[in-house]
């Protein structure tokens, strides 16, 4: 961004702390950076010709959007694509056998799920006994869920239950899968804070490698900063300690100023715990 080229990024990464600057303080110095709402949105915008970057970062919910205009070759040759894409099945394969948390229960993502299938869900009641239920975003959906997780354990009875089958089937979205596959291959990736996971990222197949941005500005993630000093984002990420164990937060880790990854967008565990009760100022209003 800084050289020029313009990138486009979804709002939610745009003020995620990079290793010296987000893309938000790119583009306060002077970066081509553009926030888009879709991939179809960077598509119309590119065809102005411009030197252009896609960030694609996500889960399953976003990647069919970009694969299918891979697969289908309609991405000009001006617009490049980072990818930066994550698999949620295998780093939860990976919480389950570090057992560094004790999980009682699961409750899977709906968005995530309407692709991937409730079935994609099953081996963790199957190898690893833990009750699972995948669920919509309504606050009866939720309320639902954990009474189905309190239902199997009391009955010691454990299954996978797709409670929000309005939406989801047992095979997900065949064509989405379909398209993702056809254009990603399934490789390791490391995640923030974590390390390097198995089978858990993709990256574009050979044949679709002209679109690769990595090999079109030679980059390199080596030197990367992941986490930054005092940071706990990681740790609360997996569960492992709460937002207010980290000695940042609510200080130096504001949504206003955030410091780590988890305090950037609405759907962040410390933005959320900092707005709804977390903060300090919230707990002297109480008391």
């Amino acid at each position: 961004a800084l050289d020029g080229i313009r990138v486009f990024t979804y709002g939610d990464m745009y003020k995620v702390p990079g290793s010296k600057m987000s893309l938000a303080e790119a583009r306060a110095r002077g970066g081509n950076v553009v926030i888009v709402y879709s991939f179809l949105d960077a598509l119309k915008k590119a065809s102005d010709g411009k030197e252009s970057v896609f960030f694609a970062v996500g889960f399953e919910t976003t990647q069919p959007t970009v694969a299918i205009h891979v697969v289908k070759r309609h991405i000009p040759n001006n617009l490049k694509l980072l990818i930066a894409y994550r698999l949620t099945p295998p780093i939860m394969k990976y919480i389950l056998e570090t057992k560094e948390v004790d999980l009682n229960g699961i409750i899977a993502p709906g968005h995530v799920s309407t692709i991937i299938g409730s079935l994609a869900w099953k081996f963790i009641p199957d190898k690893y006994n833990v009750p699972t239920v995948v669920a919509g975003f309504e606050p009866i959906d939720v309320l639902i869920a954990i009474y189905e997780i309190l239902k199997q354990l009391k009955e010691r009875k454990v299954r996978l239950v797709n409670e929000y089958f309005r939406a989801v089937k047992p095979h997900g979205n065949v064509y989405a899968k379909k398209v993702i596959f056809e254009s990603m291959n399934i490789v390791d990736a490391s995640w923030r804070g974590i390390g390097l996971v198995k089978k858990s990222g993709l990256e574009l197949k050979n044949e679709f490698k002209k679109y690769d941005a990595v090999i079109e500005y030679s980059l390199s993630l080596k030197g990367g900063i992941d986490v930054k000093p005092g940071c706990r984002c990681a740790d609360v990420i997996l569960g492992k300690a709460k937002p207010t164990d980290c000695p940042l937060f609510g200080k130096v880790c504001t949504p206003a100023r955030p410091y780590g990854p988890c305090m950037v967008s609405s759907e962040g565990t410390c933005n959320i715990w900092y707005r709804y009760g977390g903060s300090r100022v919230f707990k002297v209003f109480l008391n």
